[in-house]
């Protein structure tokens, strides 16, 4: 049987539409456009149902017909979350007061999607954080309530099953998978002692050693953690805003490494700068970080912190694998150019490079082939739209949103893995008729008195690094010293083809005394010879000393006695010449 054709969900200030496709992008005739002003959209994990807030209500529809399932009476809403298995719809909006109320409404609000009854309502004021974490079977969730862990089962949200009291957890992640399910939990460190990482296997809270994993650091105002799909490891990226060495404008981060039997280290990231995107492989055997002071570094790491290949530099500062694991995307959005690096990650070789300009978002079709890029407000709000790639640098469908309107977010219907299985790597763009977007390579400005010249080797602002593996049995990565000899050596192997091509002149005799021939002519007399070294030598030293002078460095007095004997030395080199 044929997979099925993924959809894409479209918000904007003209309304929240589906379309089907790619490679075209139709509208999917089984949903009716709500053309009111979009504030929220979302889709199930599995992909089954679509849920989306116009500022009237919130809706719910299967996306396999269109047919509705629910609708809330929620206008205020401002974000939506299904729980794994859609068996409960959550949904949020902004905390307020009244003079009348002044405690305020419960603003966190969980639906039973089946009877449309509300389950359970929260007050949750941040909006970080908002929704409740679940286990993919749904047997736990789990919600921060004033830096401690409630954890309920079986969605059973009026009991208390659990709780994980530390100091002051201030951020977790609960991991992907189902039983035994484990989360992290962040503890900031207080009064000069180190902030940390621990692993826990839930329902096993029982005091520090029952802890799976531990993992101290400083330098730590705020983490992200990033559990790979197995639940086997977590990533941990610390960062502090402020750099006290003055080294960086954006603090400093430090990447650490998890894992559920022990095992903990610091990620070495060979280039000093900001670490902008970390990425694990969807198979959870490796993982991907863009780190180092523009031009950024890309390097592929295996679960024991090896490197396992350098893509070397570029400009670049987010990653994307495909949900197959078998693509990786570099991509440098934000305030750089929108260039898009294509990689096989079985043959680390590259599949093509492409520029998305002023790209705002960007997102992995479930099928592994296709890209979607836009350009969304409240980021920019000109050139709002968005495109549809094939991964080797074709643009398959091109929107441009309206004069007068926004383009919001665009999102893909995901599916469940081993929907869509694993294709070979084309390496010939795919046939479109808006062409591809491949980036043409740039010539460096040159000055207009050098444009008439042949090329030659320069110093570049950055050093500039190829891509290479870093695997034991293969090639032994590069220092920075020999990168550089080896460019110099490239360098001075042109120029000397350069002179090789050129065609070859008589020189002219040289007449003047100041620059003597670089061959010495031997007078027999050794007591003569030496004498005319010295005064060469004297006359070699004054030339140095009117170039310093040309410069505008002063002379001393004792210097410019030397200058003026210029023509004496002159004389008496050519009455020692002559007397050969």
């Amino acid at each position: 049987m044929a997979p099925p054709i993924p959809l894409l969900a479209v918000r904007g200030s003209d309304g929240t539409s589906l379309l089907q496709g790619p490679p075209t992008c139709a509208e999917y005739s089984a949903f009716q456009r709500d053309t009111r002003p979009g504030r929220f959209v979302t889709f199930s994990k599995d992909g089954s149902l679509f849920s989306w807030c116009n500022g009237d209500k919130v809706s719910v529809v299967k996306t396999s017909d269109g047919s509705s399932v629910q609708d809330f009476d929620l206008p205020k809403t401002s974000c939506l979350e299904f729980s794994p298995q859609n068996k409960v719809l959550a949904t949020w909006q902004q905390y307020t007061k009244k003079p009348d109320n002044p405690q305020g409404d419960p603003n966190l609000q969980l639906w039973d999607l089946q009877t449309g009854k509300c389950i359970k309502a929260f007050y949750q004021k941040n909006m970080q954080g908002w929704c409740p974490s679940w286990a993919d079977d749904e047997s736990i969730a789990v919600r921060n309530v004033n830096n401690e862990l409630h954890f309920f089962e079986e969605n059973d949200f009026e009991t208390i099953a659990n709780k994980l009291h530390l100091q002051k957890v201030s951020e977790f992640a609960l991991s992907p998978g189902c039983k035994p399910s484990k989360v992290a939990v962040y503890v900031p460190g207080s009064k000069g002692g180190p902030s940390f990482v621990r692993l826990y296997q839930y329902p096993n809270f029982g005091g520090q050693t029952s802890a799976l994993a531990n993992k101290s650091f400083f330098k730590a105002d705020r983490v992200s953690m990033l559990w790979n799909n197995k639940g086997s490891a977590v990533l941990v990226t610390a960062s502090v805003e402020v750099d006290k060495t003055g080294a960086s404008y954006y603090g400093e981060q430090t990447l650490h490494y998890v894992a559920i039997n022990g095992e903990s280290a610091v990620v070495q990231l060979p280039k000093n700068g900001p670490i902008y995107d970390v990425a694990w492989s969807p198979n959870s055997n490796e993982f991907c970080a863009v780190y180092g002071f523009m031009p950024a570094k890309a390097t592929v790491f295996n679960i024991k912190c090896d490197p396992v290949f350098d893509f070397g530099t570029g400009p670049r500062n987010a990653v994307y694998y495909s949900p197959q694991s078998h693509i990786l995307v570099l991509a440098g959005f934000g305030n750089l150019q929108g260039h898009m690096e294509v990689w096989d990650m079985k043959k680390y070789k590259q599949v093509t490079k492409t520029q998305a300009a002023d790209s705002t978002h960007f997102f992995w079709c479930p099928d592994g082939e296709h890209i979607v890029t836009a350009t969304c407000a409240p980021r920019l709000r000109v050139s709002n739209g968005y495109k549809v790639w094939h991964y080797t640098g074709t643009v398959l469908y091109k929107h441009d949103t309206p004069a007068g309107s926004e383009l919001l977010e665009v999102m893909w219907q995901p599916f469940p893995a081993g929907i869509f299985p694993e294709k070979a790597i084309k390496y010939q763009a795919a046939q479109s008729e808006l062409g591809s977007t491949e980036a043409k390579p740039k010539q460096a400005y040159r000055p207009p008195a050098l444009r008439n010249k042949p090329v030659s080797a320069t110093s570049k602002l950055h050093e500039e690094e190829p891509p290479q593996s870093m695997r034991p049995g293969g090639e032994k990565p590069m220092s920075k010293s020999a990168l550089k000899n080896q460019k110099k050596r490239e360098a001075k192997k042109a120029s000397k083809q350069e002179k090789t091509d050129e065609p070859q002149t008589e020189p002219e005799p040289s007449t003047t005394l100041a620059d003597p021939a670089p061959v010495a002519v031997s007078s027999g007399d050794p007591e003569l010879d030496k004498k005319i070294k010295n005064v060469k030598k004297k006359l070699k030293a004054i030339d140095e000393l009117k170039e310093q002078q040309a410069s505008g460095k002063p002379l001393q007095k004792n210097q410019m006695d030397k200058v003026q004997k210029e023509a004496q030395l002159l004389k008496e080199l050519e009455d020692l010449e002559l007397g050969l």
